[in-house]
C-alpha cells in the first residue's frame, strides 16, 4: 500500500518525479513546438510509474507494476528517441522488434487503465483490437476487409493514429496544465474560499445547508472536474452541516451527489471534456465556455428550485449564524481563487494568449499565495507542505485522466483503422428511420449504458465517434451534437444502477443508496430535460454571437424547468403533478 504508507525514504523521490512532471508539462507551452512522438510518449514515460507504482495496493501489484512500468516506459522513451525514424515509416512496423514494442505499449495502456478506473474500458479497448484483427471474418456490413498486422500495429503505436493521437495531444498540452492549475488551487485556500462565498450567500436562506452545497460544488467542481472528487470533499463539510440541521438522509445524500455532478458541465474544466471538445470539433475553447455556460447554470437553477420545492413540506432550516463565516474571512479566503481565475480571464483576453498559456500564469500566481494562508500568516512547513500536496495531487490527476485517454484512443484508432465509427453510424441512421429525435433517444440510450461502466469523458469520447456524425447528418450544429453527447454520458453519476456519485454519498451519509439515487434523479431533472432542451431551443449555446436569443431561449428553458421540478417534488396528488410536468414540457418543446 505504498501511497497509504508511503516510507519515508521514498517519500522525496516521488517528489522529485512529480515535479518533473509539472515542469514538463508547462515547459511544453513555454519551450515552444515539440514533435508530437517526443511530447506524448513522454507524457506516458511520466504517468506510469503512478498508475503501477505508486498506486500499488498490494505485494503482487507493487513488484508487477514495477515490470509494467519499466517495460512501458522504456517503449515509450524508444519511440520518443527514435521519432525521426519512425516518422518515415508512415506508421508500418518493419520488424519483430518493432512489433515487440507496439504490443508492449498497447498492453501497458490496457493495464494501466484497468488499474486506474477498473475493467469496463480496457474491455471495450481489447474488443476493439479483437474486431481489428477478427472482423475480416465476420459476414456482412459489419464486417472489414482485414487490416495487416505491421500497419495496424504502426498506426496505433508509431504513428498519431492511435495511442498517440490528436485525444493523446489534449492530454499533454492542456488537460495536464489545468489539472495543475486545480491542484495548486485546491492545495491552499481556494476551496475553504468556495465553501466561505457559498456560505456567505446562502446559508441564512430556507433549506441554506443545503444551497451551499450547490454553490460551493458548482465552484469546486469548476477546478476539479470530478464528480467524486466533489463529493468526497464539499461532501465532507456540507452532508454533516444538512444531517446535524435535521435535513433527511437521503435529502442531503442526492443533494451532494446531484450538485457535485454538475462540475463536469461547470466551465473551465468540465472533467476535461471541454479540452476533448477543442480538438474534436475545432471549436476555440472560449467558444466551448461560452456554449457550455448557460446550460451549467440551468442545471443548478433546477436543483435550487426543487430544494425549495421540498421546503413546501420539508423543514430544511438555514445555518446558524455561527456557523455562516464573517465578512472578513470571505474577502481573505475568497481572494485565493480570485487571484488566480482573474490571471486566468486577463492572459486569455487581455493579453489574448491560449487558454493553456493564461492558466499557466494563473499557476504562478496560485503558487505565490501558498505561501501564506486565511490569517495571511508565514509558516515555512505548512508552506512546503501545500506544495508537496499540489504536486504529489497534480501528478497523480494527470496520470489518471491520461490513462484513461490513453486507453480510449486505442479504441478511436480503431474506429478509424476499420471503419467501424461509419458502420455504426449508418446503424443508428437506419434504426432512427432518418429522424432526430429516434437518434436522440438511441444515443442518450448508448451514452447511459457506456457512461456506467466507463468515466463520463471516456463515454463521451467514444459515443460521439459513433453517433455524432450521424447526428449532424440529422441537421444539428457539431458543438450541439457534442453537449448533447456529453451531458448524456454524465446521466449515470445519478442514475440507477451505476451510480458513482449516489454510491459515495450514500455511504457518507449512511442511508439506503437507491432512497438517495431516486431523490437525486428528481433533483437532478435538469441533467435529463436541458440536453433536449439545448435541441430545441439551440440558441441557448448561442451566448457568445445570439446573445438576445440566449437570453429568450434560457428564460424558456429556466421557466420549464421549475414547472418540471414543482410538479415532481413541491405539489401532492397525480393531476396537479402531470399538469405541472406537462406545462413545463410544453413550455421547454413547443415552437412559439
Amino acid at each position: 500500500m505504498l501511497h497509504d504508507d508511503l516510507p519515508i525514504r521514498f517519500k522525496p523521490l516521488w517528489l522529485l518525479l512529480a515535479a518533473v512532471s509539472v515542469a514538463f508539462h508547462i515547459g511544453l507551452i513555454f519551450w515552444g513546438l515539440v514533435p508530437n512522438l517526443v511530447s506524448r510518449p513522454l507524457h506516458m514515460t511520466l504517468v506510469l510509474p503512478w498508475i503501477f507504482v505508486f498506486a500499488a495496493r498490494t505485494r503482487w501489484q507493487l513488484w508487477s507494476g514495477m515490470v509494467f512500468a519499466a517495460l512501458g516506459m522504456a517503449a515509450s522513451l524508444w519511440v520518443a528517441v527514435s521519432h525521426d525514424r519512425l516518422s518515415d515509416q508512415y506508421g508500418f512496423l518493419e520488424n519483430g522488434f518493432q512489433i515487440g514494442v507496439a504490443v508492449v505499449l498497447l498492453v501497458c495502456v490496457i493495464e494501466a487503465a484497468r488499474r486506474a478506473i477498473g475493467w469496463p474500458l480496457p474491455i471495450v479497448a481489447i474488443l476493439a483490437l479483437a474486431y481489428a484483427f477478427f472482423g475480416d471474418h465476420i459476414p456482412g456490413q459489419f464486417g472489414h476487409s482485414g487490416t495487416p498486422l505491421k500497419s495496424f500495429l504502426g498506426t496505433l503505436t508509431i504513428a498519431e493514429g492511435g495511442i498517440w493521437g490528436s485525444l493523446t495531444a489534449v492530454s499533454v498540452g492542456v488537460v495536464a496544465i489545468f489539472v495543475i492549475f486545480g491542484a495548486v488551487l485546491n492545495a491552499g485556500e481556494a476551496g475553504q474560499g468556495f465553501m466561505n462565498v457559498a456560505a456567505a450567500a446562502a446559508g441564512r436562506l430556507t433549506g441554506g445547508a443545503a444551497k451551499v452545497s450547490v454553490i460551493s460544488s458548482a465552484l469546486f467542481g469548476s477546478i476539479s472536474g470530478s464528480a467524486s472528487a466533489n463529493v468526497a470533499s464539499t461532501g465532507a463539510i456540507t452532508l454533516p452541516a444538512m444531517t446535524k440541521l435535521g435535513y433527511p438522509r437521503r435529502l442531503a445524500g442526492a443533494v451532494e451527489a446531484v450538485a457535485s455532478s454538475g462540475g463536469q458541465i461547470m466551465p473551465p474544466l468540465m472533467g476535461a471534456g471541454a479540452f476533448v471538445m477543442v480538438e474534436l470539433t475545432g471549436v476555440p475553447y472560449t467558444g466551448i465556455m461560452a456554449a457550455a455556460i448557460l446550460p451549467a447554470i440551468l442545471y443548478f437553477l433546477a436543483v435550487w428550485v426543487g430544494i425549495n420545492a421540498y421546503a413546501r413540506h420539508t423543514d430544511l432550516p438555514g445555518l446558524d449564524r455561527d456557523a455562516r463565516p464573517g465578512w472578513r474571512d470571505v474577502a481573505i479566503t475568497s481572494a485565493f481563487f480570485l487571484v488566480p481565475f482573474g490571471v486566468l480571464l486577463w492572459g486569455m483576453f487581455g493579453l489574448k494568449v491560449t487558454p493553456q498559456y493564461a492558466a499557466c500564469l494563473a499557476i504562478l500566481a496560485g503558487a505565490m499565495l501558498l505561501f501564506t494562508d486565511r490569517r495571511l500568516g508565514f509558516d515555512l512547513r505548512a508552506t512546503w507542505g501545500r506544495f508537496e500536496t499540489a504536486l504529489l495531487t497534480a501528478a497523480r490527476q494527470i496520470a489518471l485522466i491520461a490513462s484513461i485517454i490513453l486507453c480510449a484512443s486505442i479504441v478511436i484508432g480503431v474506429l478509424s483503422v476499420t471503419g467501424l465509427g461509419v458502420k455504426i453510424t449508418s446503424l443508428i441512421l437506419s434504426g432512427a428511420g432518418g429522424m432526430l429525435w429516434p437518434a436522440l433517444l438511441l444515443t442518450a440510450i448508448a451514452c447511459l449504458v457506456l457512461g456506467m461502466e466507463v468515466p463520463t469523458t471516456a463515454a463521451y469520447v467514444i459515443c460521439v465517434s459513433v453517433a455524432g456524425p450521424a447526428l449532424i447528418q440529422l441537421g444539428l450544429e457539431p458543438l450541439q451534437a457534442h453537449l448533447f453527447v456529453f451531458w448524456y454520458a454524465l446521466l449515470s453519476t445519478i442514475t440507477p444502477p451505476v451510480c458513482g456519485a449516489v454510491f459515495i454519498a450514500a455511504g457518507m451519509v449512511r442511508e439506503d443508496w437507491l432512497r438517495v439515487a431516486l431523490t437525486a434523479m428528481a433533483l437532478g431533472v435538469g441533467l435529463y430535460i436541458i440536453p433536449l432542451g439545448m435541441i430545441a431551443n439551440p440558441d441557448v449555446i448561442r451566448v457568445a454571437t445570439e446573445p438576445g436569443g440566449a437570453a429568450w431561449a434560457f428564460l424558456r428553458i429556466a421557466a420549464g424547468l421549475t414547472a418540471i421540478s414543482y410538479g415532481l417534488i413541491g405539489v401532492r396528488g397525480l393531476l396537479p403533478r402531470l399538469g405541472l410536468i406537462a406545462l413545463g414540457g410544453a413550455i421547454i418543446f413547443v415552437p412559439l
